[in-house]
């Protein structure tokens, strides 16, 4: 009798522990808001973009985008991809000073900004800790912009990434050469 009892604690034991794990994060799915609560940029190569493809449904096709080989020889301008789902904006500028630009923000779309060539010095900041806006938000072009200032700095040189959720203010082509850059815009699922 003391046999079949310790059994049965040893079973309950073993089930209990297999509930526990399921809500404390042993199952495989993985969080796909880890991009959330973040103090700084998502910055990263294109040869570790797949890291990336959880985040949102288009990311697998965004970044396969990005690796062609013609990506340099599209014009400047908006580029088709797949409608207004996924498509990529193009600029080529030479770069401003931090004094020159302001934060910016959306609320529709995710941007993907790639370099091309240069480095791009971008600003960011928590969408939510901004407080004085320099232009209210334009439903149409889909941003708004801020006159607070970055809390981060950040380099991204030819061949990487950043990604700006909603979450992420962000104050793009800040250099002092020509800064050539794709920038792909990602519809939030809704």
């Amino acid at each position: 009798m003391f046999e079949k009892t310790t059994h049965r604690y040893a079973i309950a034991i073993v089930i209990l522990a297999i509930i526990i794990m399921s809500f404390f994060g042993c199952s495989e799915k993985k969080d796909t808001n880890s991009h959330k609560n973040r103090d700084h940029i998502l910055v990263d190569t294109i040869e570790q973009s797949e890291k990336y493809y959880e985040l949102h449904p288009a990311f697998k096709e965004a970044f396969e985008f990005l690796k062609q080989r013609t990506l340099a020889e599209l014009p400047v301008g908006r580029n088709e991809i797949n409608g207004d789902q996924l498509f990529c904006l193009v600029a080529k500028d030479i770069g401003r000073t931090r004094a020159e630009v302001k934060l910016e923000a959306h609320r529709k779309y995710i941007d993907i900004q790639y370099i091309i060539s240069g480095t791009d010095e971008m600003g960011w900041r928590p969408t939510a800790t901004c407080d004085s806006i320099d232009q209210s938000y334009d439903i149409n072009k889909d941003i708004e912009f801020f006159n607070d200032d970055p809390i981060t700095w950040t380099k991204v040189p030819a061949g990487s990434f950043a990604i700006f959720f909603p979450e992420d203010a962000h104050a793009p082509m800040v250099g002092n050469e020509e800064i050539h850059k794709v920038v792909l815009k990602v519809l939030l699922e809704k």
